[in-house]
């Protein structure tokens, strides 16, 4: 059985995967900064800012996933909150570097979350993994950041990395879609500015079906773009969203105005108003098959199985 240790196991993406890689007959632990007796797995306490870790996580592990981050949208950015978010990344990093880099016998592979931030607001731009990242914007300054960190450890550990750049994560338990749902509940769905910025999606079980291929396909390696084949804009993704789950709901989705949300969220307005058509084009070319590699598919699947 091998041993699979994730940082951020308490998440969205990583409550997913533990248990898909439960199910495999994987052994899974997890870094939890509050290890408590109610965790559904083996937790070890670490805390990256002060550099602290249970090595006892690290004995006999065969691979370290880390999914470890504070929410982008879990608070207004404040300059405090944008550093925490840009901390709570690249200190995780480097904190696993280095006490990998401790061991005797090390895992033999390391695979990381990122995020499709890293290319800004590129409006209709076809983006992959060979693109430039972007020049303006938070998202894309702190994802430049966490990717020099993981090249950092990449550099320093003579082990496999790999690194996913995450999209727009589709699930009923968390993340956008609760929100893009709530406004149908109210009586009128709504879209975002012009609702013509693309949203790279992807659903739960494609990320945590990448991470997995990663973690067994010995060839994958260095940046790939966890994001479905299809992405769509806005727009498209609301009226889907009310198709789906509210069929006889017959008002026209209507925009919330950019300057509103501007007013609102501040800066933060940027994680709904930026475009980033981003395409997986090295998980394709790697042969990896998308389970729902079309949004309408997509969502019934979420809605059928309520995942």
């Amino acid at each position: 059985m091998k041993t699979v240790l994730i940082a951020g196991g308490s998440g969205l993406i990583g409550s997913r995967l533990s248990q898909l890689l439960s199910e495999k007959g994987y052994s899974v632990r997890w870094l939890s900064r509050n290890p408590s007796q109610g965790s559904p797995y083996p937790a070890f306490s670490w805390d990256p800012d002060r550099g602290e870790m249970d090595m006892r996580a690290l004995e006999g592990t065969d691979a370290v996933i880390n999914l470890a981050g504070a929410g982008i949208a879990e608070g207004r950015w404040t300059a405090q909150r944008k550093a925490l978010i840009i901390s709570s990344r690249v200190n995780s990093t480097l904190l696993l570097a280095q006490k990998i880099g401790e061991l005797p016998h090390p895992p033999k592979v390391y695979l990381s979350g990122a995020a499709i931030g890293i290319y800004g607001d590129r409006g209709d731009e076809k983006l992959d993994e060979s693109s430039r990242p972007g020049s303006t914007g938070f998202l894309a300054e702190s994802c430049k950041q966490w990717e020099a960190a993981i090249e950092e450890l990449s550099a320093k550990l003579p082990i496999r990395t790999c690194f996913l750049r995450i999209g727009l994560v589709l699930s009923e338990k968390g993340g956008a879609l609760p929100k893009i749902k709530l406004p149908f509940y109210l009586g009128q769905g709504a879209y975002f500015g012009h609702g013509r910025q693309w949203y790279s999606w992807v659903h739960i079980d494609d990320v945590c079906g990448m991470f997995m291929t990663a973690l067994e396909n010995e060839r994958w390696s260095g940046v790939y773009n966890a994001t479905a084949p299809e992405p769509v804009t806005n727009r498209v993704l609301t009226r889907m969203v009310g198709r789906v789950w509210f069929r006889f709901f017959i008002k026209i989705p209507i925009p919330v105005p950019a300057f509103v949300l501007k007013l609102v969220l501040g800066e933060m307005s940027e994680t709904v108003l930026s475009s980033a058509r981003v395409y997986p084009k090295r998980a394709l070319e790697a042969g990896y098959t998308f389970g729902f590699p079309e949004l309408e598919v997509g969502l019934r699947d979420l809605k059928a199985r309520k995942l």
